[in-house]
C-alpha cells in the first residue's frame, strides 16, 4: 500500500522516528523530487517522536527540497512529529478533526564520569535551543513562549495546534477544509 500511495506523492511517516525510519522517509523525499520537483508532496504523520537526529533530518530534508510538503496529522503527531508536522510548507499544514498535537522538551540521560555527564547536559541543552528556535521560526510564536510550553508535556488539540501555528488547516475531507 505504500508503495502505491509513493505513486499518489503521498508519505506516511507513522511509528517512533528513529534512524531508519528517517531515512526510508528521506529517501521517499528525494525520490519524489527527483520524479517532479514541481508538485507538492503530501506527508501523513501518526508519531510519537522518537530520535531528535532523525527528526531534524527529516526536517532539514523537507527545508533542502524544492517541492512544497504539505503536512497532514492523523491521530498524534508528538514530540519529533510535532516538529515535523510544522515543519511543512505554510499554508499547508494539516490535521484532522480529533488530531493531537504534543510538544516537550528532548529527553536524554547519560552515565558514567562526571565530566562526560556535564557533556552531555550542555549537548541537550543546545539541542533545545535548536528545537526551540525551529519551532518558533514555524509557528511564528516567541522563543521564551515555547520554551515556556516545553517545560512539561504540551497537548494540543487539532484546535489548540491551528491556535498554536503547528498547522494552517482542520480538514475534514480530503481536499476540503
Amino acid at each position: 500500500i505504500y508503495s502505491r500511495l509513493l505513486k499518489d506523492r503521498i508519505i506516511f511517516l507513522g511509528g517512533a522516528i528513529d534512524d531508519h525510519l528517517a531515512n526510508i522517509i528521506i529517501a521517499q523525499l528525494l525520490f519524489l523530487e527527483s520524479e517532479d520537483a514541481k508538485k507538492d508532496i503530501t506527508l501523513y504523520v501518526n508519531s510519537p517522536g522518537g530520535s531528535v537526529t532523525a527528526t531534524l533530518a527529516i526536517i532539514d530534508t523537507i527545508n533542502y527540497l524544492k517541492p512544497d510538503v504539505a503536512t497532514v496529522c492523523v491521530g498524534i503527531a508528538a514530540s519529533g512529529g510535532a516538529w515535523v508536522l510544522a515543519a511543512g510548507t505554510k499554508g499547508k499544514r494539516f490535521a484532522l478533526p480529533n488530531a493531537e498535537v504534543m510538544i516537550h522538551q528532548p529527553l536524554g540521560g547519560t552515565e558514567g564520569q562526571a565530566s562526560d555527564i556535564a557533556i552531555t547536559a550542555e549537548h541537550i541543552i543546545k539541542t533545545k535551543k535548536n528545537l526551540i528556535k525551529i519551532m518558533a521560526t514555524n509557528t511564528g510564536r516567541k522563543e521564551d513562549q515555547i520554551e515556556k510550553d516545553l517545560d512539561r508535556d504540551f497537548y494540543m488539540s487539532a484546535d489548540d495546534a491551528k491556535k498554536y501555528g503547528v498547522i494552517d488547516e482542520i480538514i475534514k475531507r480530503s481536499g476540503t477544509k
